[in-house]
């Protein structure tokens, strides 16, 4: 930077050279082309803040092409068909509508502007009214205006496009191969998120990574555990990695507030909900379905949020979540909504409708696929005053073919439980008394895998216990329910296994609310939240007996470890104090505990699936003592490292103990003079060597005279 004089240190200059600065004209002087000596001009914030306004483009604005060209003497009426069109999506500006003319003739050219208030509402155009036939001889072709540039910068030649060399990633299951065979877990607690490995062997938790402002909202595993999600406002983005974490692919979707993966991690589903310019109208949705290798939009979908509101199982400012749910196993083939009377079944080679069209089922609720083949459970509720039965409908993707039916009777409620490998459906239905004045409970099960899909009905010993929770034991024939009345209601076990239910045993009085199955089976933790403030309960469910009790207080969240070896319990930040979780043993034995302020969310990182197959798992599990031995030398080791370092610890704190005591007997010593003068010259400390004396002192504290007459 170029030395910068003060206008004294000039004035100075210029009287030792004889300049007489009135003579000077300060307007004629021009700086080279570039050059500022040194000092920034002030109007270089306005220059960038001009080019910033240039870069936003007009995305608020479209162009619609194939329009009929009229004379002038019908060019209102052609505009205000047009108006009409067009003011169903979003607001006009005012003048925002512009349709150019021939000078020399007056007709319209066949095409028009239109500007609407917002980008959003000039996409919803463009999404709703590309392709729309006015006539036969006039379809609306549709583009933002913001595309015409890159339209006319088409080269005239076609070139072939640079071919990048190849440069191989970093593995991204190379953390499955860990030596230890541990897991790792992500937790974000105030600005920082971090990824540690569960070192539940050595009672603790070994870093990985971890970074401040990560995400804007939440961090999110894809379902295998290849990437970690995260949100911002410009989009989300994918990492992944072992030990550093790198950002793999960016997904631009503005203000985006929530996403999905599909189950095989192909595809990334992302959702924005935006205010209408309009108070009156709804808010306007955006999802996008990007390929998570490439980046690239596969399918967009458009529309007001009462158009997404049906269906799902969590809710976002009316619309609910997820809004498109998989189906057909990890292979990621089909997706489908519930709208108003329909399932709108998408394949994902074209992404459009199976068939290009939906399924029409009048007066739908709910619906759910199989987690593991092309098949969708429909439920259907009563209609007509309950002279057209409830139903739940099983249907076959692609053929839409309906596999089974049953209906149902005097249906108040009714909610669907697939098993895990999609062998069984549980339908949870509660149905009227024929007073209408209450309700009681019933389970039909569907034999997915059998021939013609028999259905099974089976009662709770006491039909009018109300139903808190069901949980089918994963890749299991055996389900539980927790059934009864607060505070201390009851947990039964039943199996499905050999063609029939048949109840295994219940647990009376229970203070539980929630159940929790290990991922391999075998194992449930019959939890009590929020009210029961943490109660935990861990149950053999082979053995049918309890393993341990336990109490985390106040937990919000339970969550397995991908193995079912461990668990975590946790406080989140909905509670001010006792943040942080605790990570326990499959059988109940508290391995250790980390407090974090403002802690907001604790996830596995879930492992792909096993290569072993179902026997080979059974077998290993039958036989886990013979395949454990290897293992038991290396926790010996452990044990011993674990007692080493205990005693290492505790002589630290006996040597700590030890200083801190000579360090006050030097001091004692030290003060041995002064103590002996404020004793008079005694010397010794001990106290029962001295003489008590009682010394009473009189002080004479005030003294009257008061004359006193004679009466």
């Amino acid at each position: 930077m170029a030395d910068v004089m003060s206008m004294e240190d000039i004035r100075k200059e210029a009287a030792q050279l004889n300049i007489d600065f009135s003579g000077v004209d300060w307007n004629s002087i021009r700086l080279p082309h570039g050059e500022d000596c040194g000092i920034k001009s002030d109007d270089d914030d306005l220059i960038e803040e001009d080019s910033l306004e240039f870069d936003a483009g007009f995305g608020n604005i479209i162009v619609v092409d194939n329009l009929p060209v009229v004379p002038k003497e019908k060019f209102e009426k052609l505009e205000g068909v047009v108006r009409k069109i067009y003011s169903q999506t979003g607001v006009i500006k005012e003048n925002g509508l512009w349709m150019p003319v021939e000078e020399d003739t007056g007709k319209t050219r066949g095409y028009c502007f239109i500007e609407y208030n917002t980008p959003q509402e000039a996409e919803l155009a463009k999404e709703k009214t590309h392709g729309y036939k006015l006539d036969r001889a006039h379809i609306f072709s549709v583009n933002m205006f913001d595309e015409i540039d890159k339209f006319m910068r088409v080269p005239d030649e076609w070139a072939p496009p640079e071919i990048k060399p190849y440069t191989p990633g970093e593995n991204l299951q190379r953390w499955l191969t860990d030596e230890k065979g541990r897991d790792q877990f992500v937790i974000r607690a105030g600005s920082d998120t971090e990824v540690l490995w569960n070192d539940a062997r050595q009672l603790k938790a070994d870093p990985v990574y971890k970074r401040p402002f990560w995400t804007e909202s939440f961090v999110q595993w894809s379902p295998l555990g290849t990437y970690l999600a995260t949100v911002h406002r410009q989009g989300a983005a994918v990492w992944g990695g072992a030990s550093t974490f790198n950002r793999l692919m960016r997904y631009a979707h503005p203000q985006v507030k929530l996403i999905d993966f599909s189950p095989g991690e192909k595809y990334l589903v992302t959702y924005s909900s935006h205010e209408p310019s309009n108070p009156r109208d709804t808010h306007r949705v955006v999802l996008n379905i990007f390929d998570v290798r490439t980046g690239k939009v596969m399918r967009d979908f458009k529309g007001s949020a009462d158009e997404y509101a049906i269906g799902g199982t969590g809710g976002f400012t009316g619309v609910s979540w997820p809004v498109f749910k998989w189906g057909g196993g990890k292979e990621d083939k089909y997706f489908a909504r519930m709208g108003k009377n329909l399932i709108s079944v998408y394949e994902t080679e074209t992404f459009g409708l199976i068939d290009k069209k939906s399924i029409k089922v009048e007066n739908v609720m709910d619906f759910s696929w199989s987690p593991t083949d092309p098949i969708f459970a429909i439920f259907v509720p009563e209609l007509g005053g309950g002279n057209q039965p409830a139903r739940v409908s099983l249907f076959q993707i692609p053929s839409k073919e309906e596999l089974r039916q049953k209906n149902l009777f005097s249906v108040s409620d009714c909610k669907m439980y697939w098993q895990s490998n999609g062998e069984y459906l549980a339908v949870k239905v509660d149905r009227y008394t024929k007073t209408k004045k209450s309700t009681y409970t019933g389970f039909e099960l569907f034999r997915i895998k059998e021939r013609d899909i028999p259905i099974e009905v089976f009662e709770l010993d006491n039909k009018n216990d109300k139903v808190i929770s069901f949980a089918w034991e994963p890749k299991g024939h055996r389900f539980a329910v927790i059934h009864g009345d607060n505070p201390r209601p009851d947990v039964s076990f039943y199996s499905v296994k050999g063609g029939k239910v048949s109840k295994l045993t219940t647990l009376k009085q229970k203070q539980a609310n929630a159940l929790f199955w290990s991922p391999s089976g075998h194992f449930i933790i019959l939890a009590g939240l929020k009210g029961f403030n943490g109660q935990l309960e861990f149950y053999n469910v082979d053995e049918l007996e309890t393993m341990a009790t336990a109490e985390h207080f106040m937990a919000t969240d339970i969550e397995w470890d991908p193995t079912g070896r461990y668990v975590a319990t946790s406080v989140t930040s909905v509670h001010e104090m006792e943040n942080g979780f605790n990570i326990w043993s499959f059988n109940g034995k508290l391995l250790y505990r980390i407090l974090k302020d403002h802690f907001f969310q604790f996830l596995w990182r879930p492992r792909p699936p096993s290569f072993l197959s179902p026997e080979k798992e059974e077998e290993i599990f039958k036989n886990l003592k013979k395949y454990s031995k290897k293992y038991d030398v290396q926790d010996q080791d452990i044990s011993v490292l674990l007692s080493e370092q205990d005693r290492e610890k505790r002589k630290q704190l006996k040597d700590d103990w030890e200083r801190w005591v000579n360090e006050w007997k030097r001091y004692h010593e030290e003060e041995k003079m002064e103590r002996q003068m404020l004793r008079d010259g005694e010397a010794s400390d001990v106290e029962e060597e001295y003489e008590a004396k009682e010394i009473e002192v009189e002080e004479l504290l005030d003294v009257s005279e008061e004359v006193i007459q004679d009466a």
